[in-house]
């Protein structure tokens, strides 16, 4: 099963699975998921932007995709 790291850029993380990854995304502020910028941003610089930590941010994300 595919995996992220905190280098994935959240637009190779969405398309790995948007049905799992955008809500948890979104449940952590991460609103802006179409637009152009955050595609080719990595987890780890969207998760600074939004005061988050991204070690928890990809475990989760890894669990949720694991759950398929």
């Amino acid at each position: 099963m595919a995996q992220v790291t905190k280098e994935t850029l959240i637009g190779e993380a969405l398309k790995i699975n948007i049905d799992k990854v955008a809500p948890l995304l979104m449940g952590i502020g991460m609103h802006c998921l179409g637009c152009p910028a955050s595609q080719g941003e990595s987890l780890e610089e969207a998760c600074m932007v939004h005061g988050v930590d991204a070690d928890e941010l990809v475990e989760k994300i890894n669990k949720a995709l694991d759950e398929e």
